[in-house]
């Protein structure tokens, strides 16, 4: 019987994604009232969806406010952090960065994730004796630092300076 299961899965076809040019060719030909209607039921499906549809409708065209609030909400979560044991310390930063690290992935914009990381390096360097008391958050810092430095690369040279002169201090320990 079992046999028989696994030889029935082996023949059924796996359901694959298919590819971004091809939704694309689909979404095109579809009427617009049926398109709104996918986009809900997406943003319904998954949180991470809907955060990302309402940051294209309605923060998308004001960069400078959407990076003003993710940074508000950096500030709130450090000072909420306290003075938390490096155990618990390290979990919060991980998320604060974790979700920096989404709200960078929305925007899809160097600049904005040069600005997003330097001020989380520089609230996580404000935040006492963290750095020397745990290595990982010693190494984490170090990976963020890195990441800036080659998003600084990408940028024309004017701007290469003012970043490379505030990356410069985070780097003097």
């Amino acid at each position: 019987m079992t046999r028989q299961l696994y030889e029935k899965k082996e023949n059924e076809a796996e359901l694959k994604a298919v590819t971004v040019h091809e939704l694309k060719k689909e979404m095109l030909s579809l009427p617009h009232a049926e398109l709104v209607e996918i986009c809900l039921r997406l943003a319904k499906f998954k949180k991470e969806n809907k955060e990302l549809l309402s940051y294209l409708l309605f923060d998308a065209s004001y960069p400078e406010t959407y990076l003003d609030q993710v940074r508000a909400y950096i500030d709130a979560e450090f000072d909420a952090m306290g003075n938390m044991n490096a155990w618990a310390a390290k979990k919060v930063i991980r998320k604060i960065l974790r979700v920096t690290n989404k709200h960078i992935r929305f925007t899809q914009s160097k600049t904005a994730e040069i600005e997003l990381l330097l001020h989380f390096c520089k609230k996580l360097r404000r935040s006492g004796d963290l750095l020397k008391q745990s290595v990982q958050l010693g190494n984490l810092y170090a990976q963020q630092l890195k990441k800036i430095g080659k998003a600084i690369d990408a940028q024309h040279e004017d701007l290469q300076y003012d970043y490379l002169r505030q990356l410069d201090q985070l780097l003097k320990v």
